[in-house]
């Protein structure tokens, strides 16, 4: 089974023609970069007939795949903390509002708390990823969120509570920051796609987990069922501390801090074709290059983002507007209120209302699973048509459902129908791909910086959702806020459209070249290295 897996994670890459990298040399020899294999000698120009460039996953050695698909794992655990704290905050808010008797509102801010305060992990994510490596950023995420954990399990009261809430929260805006941009730099471009969508379905790991665990602990007493069902969400980091000792730095960071031979190292690792290899060097160096020449001045990168280029502003635009997209139209108050949902819908009863959020938290996972097989066969530009119409439709009938046909056996099956089908719609396309993309387009130099922006604004749209999901749905009704949300994820099929350009097999290097020109936005046609400006953009 794990080898059908691994064996289902890639497709073929295109458009490396017998000219690209004599296009590198070209362009290197301009800028006096000399790219260098791992005994300091001029790599030669790669005359190879395209069938020989052309590298299938399939192919590939089963230590490497199996190395691979390892790296990913291991850097997306941190993932599952965040999806743990979601699924298990929607059945624990039951209890902690019955032991520590908060009001309505307090609800709200604890719940919706931990996306505001994630924004300083993710902010800061960037400058300390630069510094201390994309590696060892994922294990300061997971120390930081595990203090907060273990501080929530054991709060005697509601301000322990937040204090605990809020390190979480600065952890998980480093996770979610960190994970898909290691991955992305670290996996071959063939399987970048499903690699990279590996943060999101861990997510959804968690959070079936955070349900499940809901279910298993709702019959203990109240004033330490919710405690246990917190301080299960700790278990993750041992998993995490094993996992440092296996997986390596990311071989882009390496090179930009001119340990070339490390980074070949590394890269042998992930691609088992020596060729390959010499090629992929060859990309980094130049862009790492470009992206070091700017260190001198400290403020260079977000001065940049402040004051970006045309092709700088697309990219931003891109990256940042699909996370907002993905949060906007109510993923997470989805999650996180599925049991009011449920209750409005005409469930009773505690254990009913957990028994069905763990329907949810199935689809979930089932779903993310099969995006996996399909983000790097299908595309990502279709799967986020699909996801996007998917859940425009979903949402619009839930509200129906809730605002005509509540309290009634038929009206409780098609509600657990529709969020069923939104959060699948959900799970298949915007979900994972929203990591994917963002963490793909940005250039080297700005990489760690705008993914951590884009992350930023996944996290303060989540939590402004959250924090005025109650009160919204007291003053328009639970189903005239799930209008808005279906309304809102019409407007996100336009801006697919619009913005979003297809990646799929494409370097991280190419796909920078996608942005130069806007007319690359719409359609999905092949790209040629260097044909008329750098490999990223220059400041």
């Amino acid at each position: 089974m794990f080898r059908k897996f691994l064996n289902s994670i890639g497709v073929q890459e295109n458009g490396n023609d017998s000219n690209k990298y004599k296009r590198i040399e070209t362009y290197a020899a301009e800028e006096g970069i000399m790219l260098t294999d791992t005994n300091n000698n001029k790599l030669q120009q790669k005359m190879a007939k395209d069938e020989d460039d052309i590298v299938n996953v399939k192919n590939m050695r089963d230590d490497t795949r199996k190395y691979v698909v390892a790296c990913a794992i291991f850097a997306s655990l941190n993932s599952v903390l965040l999806g743990y704290d979601v699924g298990v905050m929607s059945g624990a808010i039951i209890f902690i509002q019955q032991d520590l008797k908060i009001t309505e509102t307090q609800q709200e801010i604890l719940v919706g708390i931990l996306s505001i305060v994630s924004l300083l992990g993710s902010l800061a994510g960037g400058k300390t990823s630069d510094t201390l490596g994309r590696k060892w950023t994922i294990a300061f995420a997971c120390i930081i969120f595990q203090s907060g954990a273990a501080i929530m399990a054991l709060a005697p009261s509601y301000q322990i509570l937040m204090i605990g809430r809020l390190l979480a929260g600065i952890g998980i805006g480093f996770g979610i920051m960190i994970a898909p941009v290691y991955i992305a730099e670290i996996s071959p471009s063939i399987a970048r796609g499903s690699l990279t969508s590996f943060p999101e379905i861990f997510i959804n790991l968690g959070i079936l987990l955070g349900y499940i665990s809901n279910y298993v602990f709702s019959g203990l007493p109240v004033h330490s069922n919710w405690r246990i069902m917190l301080g299960v969400g700790i278990a993750p980091s041992v998993f995490l501390g094993f996992a440092l000792f296996i997986i390596p730095e990311s071989p882009r960071w390496l090179v930009m801090q001119n340990r070339i031979e490390e980074a070949r190292i590394v890269l042998l690792k992930t691609y088992d074709n020596t060729k390959e290899v010499d090629e992929r060097l060859a990309e980094i160096q130049i862009a790492a290059r470009i992206a070091n020449a700017d260190k001198y001045k400290e403020e260079a990168v977000w001065l940049e983002i402040l004051n970006p280029s045309p092709a700088i502003k697309r990219m931003l635009i891109t990256g940042c507007g699909i996370q907002c997209f993905q949060q906007i139209s109510g993923i997470d108050a989805t999650v996180y209120y599925s049991p009011t949902i449920f209750k409005d819908a005409g469930i009773k009863g505690n254990t009913e209302l957990l028994a069905a959020t763990v329907a949810v938290g199935f689809t979930k996972t089932v779903f993310i699973l099969a995006a996996i097989f399909l983000i790097d066969k299908l595309g990502r530009k279709p799967l986020l048509y699909i996801s996007t119409i998917g859940m425009t439709i979903s949402l619009f009938c839930l509200s129906f459902t809730l605002t005509f046909l509540g309290d009634q056996r038929f009206g409780i099956g098609l509600a657990i129908l529709f969020v069923c089908s939104n959060v699948a719609f959900f799970s298949i396309g915007i979900g994972p791909i929203c990591w994917v993309v963002s963490s793909e387009i940005f250039p080297l130099r700005l990489r760690a910086q705008a993914s951590g922006l884009g992350a930023v604004g996944s996290r303060v749209s989540s939590g402004v959702i959250c924090m005025s999901f109650l009160t919204l749905s007291r003053a328009i009704t639970v189903g005239g806020t799930f209008l808005v949300f279906s309304v809102i994820s019409a407007l996100s099929i336009v801006f697919v459209h619009t913005c979003v350009p297809e990646t799929k097999g494409k370097s991280l290097e190419q796909i920078q070249m996608l942005f130069q020109k806007g007319s690359g936005l719409q359609v999905g046609g092949e790209i040629e290295m260097g044909d008329a400006e750098c490999l990223v953009q220059r400041q």
